[in-house]
């Protein structure tokens, strides 16, 4: 454990000169004819294939998106085209010794590392395996397409075939692509041949890379994980903090599995990040290898290498792999290319001289490696233009299936009204990612907090009573049993954050269980919020299911694309190749200020793929952490900070200690009413419940308060059953009311209970300030008193009250105004 790692002060504070090691550079500089007795003319040929493959793909997409034709076929294309001409021997390189039990995560520009490894690939797997993976591919849609038009000689070229006709139809966004046309160029990917998706962000695929990594070291499955990004990636925070995570102290000297993530970063250093000039304008590292030095005391194994010199990249890799599968990584290559196109096809390269990219085309890595091939005798002139020929006939006829309308439709969104809609979440229920014994420690029984739990009232009441909080079941205790309970049951279960382990989380919900699971299962994460999350998209990709902490809601805004952008997209962007189970446990504070109090659930549920869900009670957040930790989707677990003691005064039998669950999205009434229905997210609970009293005991207001327990997903039944009742309704929540998903709910109820509604819906949310210092919150955040002023003087006025806060129409064109 951490504790008894020992930091000495006089080791500390001793004075000392801290040495690197030498960084190699561009050091291999073999030609074909020094490692003709490495290769076999068909490998050597298979080489200069996929280059040429690469370069024709690419022209392909040039050509459409500057003229609007490939090879005298027009076709209007107006989709992105991040081209890598210019780039092929990196790709082919890094995909020459790498099989299907590795795997790759590419960027916006990864149509060459694409090809490359599935060509590679498809070569070293059995004529078997491959039938059954096009077989299987949508119930084998992309393989009828290709064996009815176009003639293949053996297995391997019938998945030629269909490999490049399955990438063309994603780009062009047919319902044949790999994804059903949902990922289009910078997202594309084919996961049976250990090709992952590509990512748009720049930059995002390395954190997502090293959870993959994460999942190969915890699982003990065969293979590498490659996080291919552009030397511009270096700017974003989430590769710093990937290289960091991949490379942690702990994975070499805390953990039982000693050994270093199996994870290379490797950078196809072009000189460009977008626009900007890397070295000499942008960034400071002068030679990206050097980057490694800062990160580990290995260095990340890192160096440069050629990347015009295909056999460079084939060395690098070979060792690179060698030294990962050997438990020694993480490592990093700075692998030279450059690209001779601009950013995009849109780029007019106004950054860029002509002396310059001419320069690069007279070393044309193509160019160079085919007249090595006519030097050494492998192949003749002749037998260049018809390998030539054959690649380019061979894409055309690809292309002209991929963007025919009757071979290659098109999703229809009108006759198939739940096309995209099904795969935003998969709703399956699997309590268990995988088979076999979770690694633990001891039996759960002589958990030291679950034999103190044995002892505490289930119930906060007792003959009508509240219990001192220190005599039962807790909220902090709830999460604590089913996060226990899991542990014991799914194999692949992992958690992870800042100071979940010892500390036990920020306040007390981990507290002990660290007694039962072991390190690997449960472990700390450096202060790296963009990591956190991604690393745990990257381990359920691979089939395992994470359940990281963010310790604060405010901290989203460090993990913002990660939360939004990978998190809530993977499962729709991969047509629902790919599931997503994780949940981020997240609390929501208060008494703590500006960037430590704000409940930003609103912005979790405006986001499409996110399931989100706020639990106030002990029973509520037992059972619904059970179903959100048995299912497949991504989910944001919020826990009110406030509430971490409060015990269960809603359930007279308490929380039960045997499993149960509570599916997500079923609101639930927690005090019944006949005259105004009162729905809150959140602590806004229990305000609403002592304005309730007050209604009741001071204006004969019979209320019916509704707990939502969850945003997305949201049954409206219950409570349009209520509002039929009552016909007034108060929305409430301690997120600031702009914005507000309370909004939206009161605007659906408007359209779907218009005539039971005596009065619009009224909405009660935080100001539009700043969180306030806790000695002011009072004036932020819904008090029972504000229900009180709402009510009468939005809805119906109360018999002697006088209003302490206003909600005339005046008061809120001010606040419009104003911006508050």
């Amino acid at each position: 454990m951490t504790k008894s790692i020992y930091i000495d002060p006089n080791e500390r504070r001793s004075s000392a000169v801290l040495k690197f090691q030498d960084i190699p550079m561009n050091q291999y500089q073999k030609k074909m004819s020094d490692v003709r007795d490495e290769f076999t003319d068909e490998e050597l040929i298979n080489i200069f294939h996929d280059m040429l493959s690469i370069r024709e793909f690419e022209t392909m997409m040039q050509d459409l998106r500057l003229n609007g034709e490939y090879n005298s076929i027009r076709y209007n294309y107006s989709g992105p085209a991040h081209l890598c001409i210019g780039q092929e021997a990196a790709s082919v390189g890094q995909a020459y010794n790498l099989d299907k039990d590795d795997i790759i995560f590419g960027t916006h520009r990864g149509h060459g590392e694409l090809i490359a490894k599935g060509l590679a690939t498809i070569r070293k797997m059995s004529d078997e395996e491959l039938m059954g993976i096009m077989e299987e591919s949508f119930e084998g849609a992309q393989l009828k397409v290709v064996k009815e038009h176009l003639s293949a000689g053996s297995v391997k070229e019938l998945a030629v075939q269909f490999y490049l006709y399955g990438i063309m139809a994603e780009i062009f966004g047919r319902e044949n692509g790999f994804a059903k046309g949902l990922g289009n160029s910078m997202h594309a990917f084919f996961i049976p041949l250990g090709v992952y998706p590509n990512n748009a962000i720049v930059g995002g695929a390395a954190p997502i890379a090293a959870g993959a990594a994460l999942y190969k070291k915890i699982a003990k499955q065969k293979g590498m994980v490659v996080a291919n990004a552009g030397d511009g990636a270096l700017g974003c925070g989430p590769v710093w903090e990937a290289m960091n995570f991949a490379a942690m102290d702990q994975f070499t000297k805390l953990w039982d599995n000693k050994g270093g993530l199996p994870v290379l970063f490797n950078f196809t250093n072009n000189g460009y990040g977008m626009g900007g000039q890397t070295c000499g304008e942008t960034m400071a590292y002068d030679v990206l290898a050097r980057v490694g030095a800062g990160i580990s005391p290995s260095q990340l194994h890192s160096e440069r290498v050629d990347g015009y010199n295909v056999f460079a990249v084939i060395d690098a890799f070979s060792r690179k792999k060698k030294l990962l599968l050997n438990g020694e990584g993480p490592a990093m290559l700075d692998v030279i290319s450059y690209r001779q196109c601009g950013h995009s096809t849109s780029d007019a390269n106004p950054n860029r001289t002509i002396e310059e990219i001419g320069a690069w085309q007279e070393q044309d890595s193509i160019a160079d490696y085919e007249k090595q091939l006519i030097e050494n005798g492998i192949m003749t002139q002749a037998q260049v233009v018809k390998l030539k020929e054959g690649i380019r006939n061979l894409n055309t006829s690809v292309f002209k299936l991929a963007i025919d309308n009757d071979i290659s439709p098109r999703m229809d969104l009108l006759k198939e009204k739940d096309a995209i809609e099904k795969y935003i979440f998969s709703n399956k229920h699997m309590p268990k990612m995988q088979e076999g014994e979770p690694a633990v420690l001891g039996s759960k029984q002589e958990n030291p907090r679950i034999i103190r739990n044995s002892k505490k009232s289930r119930s906060g009441k007792k003959n009508g009573k509240e219990l001192p909080s220190s005599a039962v079941i807790q909220i902090r205790d709830a999460i604590f049993e089913s996060v226990l309970d899991k542990f014991y049951e799914d194999p692949s279960l992992i958690s992870f954050g800042e100071d979940l382990r010892d500390w036990g989380s920020a306040y007390g919900a981990y507290k002990d269980l660290e007694k039962s699971v072991p390190y690997e299962r449960l472990f700390n994460a450096p202060i790296s919020e963009a990591a956190i999350i991604a690393a745990a998209v990257g381990y359920a990709m691979m089939g395992g299911r994470a359940l990281p902490e963010l310790m604060y809601c405010d901290f989203l805004g460090r993990a913002g694309d990660e939360v939004l952008n990978q998190l809530a997209k993977w499962q729709a962007m991969t047509a629902g190749q790919l599931h997503m189970p994780v949940v981020v446990r997240m609390g929501v504070g208060s008494k703590y200020g500006a960037q430590h109090s704000q409940d930003w659930s609103s912005l979790c549920a405006h986001v499409p793929g996110l399931k989100v869900t706020y639990p106030v009670t002990p029973y509520d957040a037992k059972g619904l952490l059970n179903a959100a930790l048995a299912g497949t989707d991504p989910v944001i677990y919020l826990e009110s900070q406030s509430l971490y003691a409060m015990g269960e005064l809603f359930h007279e039998e308490g929380v039960p200690d045997e499993y149960y669950e509570i599916p997500l999205g079923e609101p639930d009434v927690k005090r019944a009413g006949s005259d105004l229905t009162i729905l809150t997210f959140g602590p806004t609970l229990y305000k609403a419940l002592k304005a309730a009293e007050i209604f009741e005991k001071d204006y004969g207001v019979s209320v019916e308060v509704i707990d939502a327990r969850c945003i997305v997903p949201f049954n409206y039944e219950v409570l349009l059953e209520s509002v039929k009742k009552t016909g007034k309704i108060i929305l409430a929540s301690d997120a600031c009311q702009r914005g507000s998903i309370l909004n939206d709910i009161a605007e659906n109820l408007v359209m779907m209970a218009f005539d039971d509604l005596d009065a619009p819906p009224v909405v009660l949310g935080a100001r539009n300030w700043i969180t306030p210092v806790y000695e002011l919150e009072n004036d932020f955040f819904p008090q029972p008193e504000w229900f009180l002023d709402a009510y009468h003087q939005k809805i119906q006025p109360l018999k002697g009250y006088t209003p302490i806060r206003t909600y005339n129409t005046a008061e809120l064109i001010r606040r419009g105004k104003e911006g508050i």
